[in-house]
């Protein structure tokens, strides 16, 4: 993947016109938790969310997800797996979300 900047960045409402301001997720252990939808985007033709749930916001953690379309046309969300990828992305998100006013 190509170093992307701002000017690459496509800003989405995808999720947040299908599920509102939050989506809700199952867990490892099957149990489901609401996701803030924190930002939807797309760089290079690939959708991504930024989503927080609150024991994330505790921790100042997020997750990013790969926002696609099964054959059915239904919104699912895959995990970012490859590592390079992710901090990329990530990477780009906080430059979007950076405020230098005080």
């Amino acid at each position: 993947m190509k170093t992307p900047s701002l000017d690459d960045v496509k800003t989405l409402s995808i999720l947040k016109e299908a599920f509102g301001e939050a989506v809700l997720l199952e867990d490892e252990a099957g149990a489901s938790e609401p996701q803030r939808i924190l930002a939807e985007f797309e760089v290079d033709g690939v959708g991504y969310a930024v989503l927080q749930s609150e024991r994330m916001k505790r921790e100042e953690e997020t997750a990013l997800y790969h926002i696609v379309t099964d054959e059915q046309g239904e919104l699912q969300l895959a995990e970012v797996l490859d590592d390079d990828e992710w901090e990329t992305i990530l990477e780009l998100y906080d430059e979007m979300t950076v405020s230098f006013d005080d």
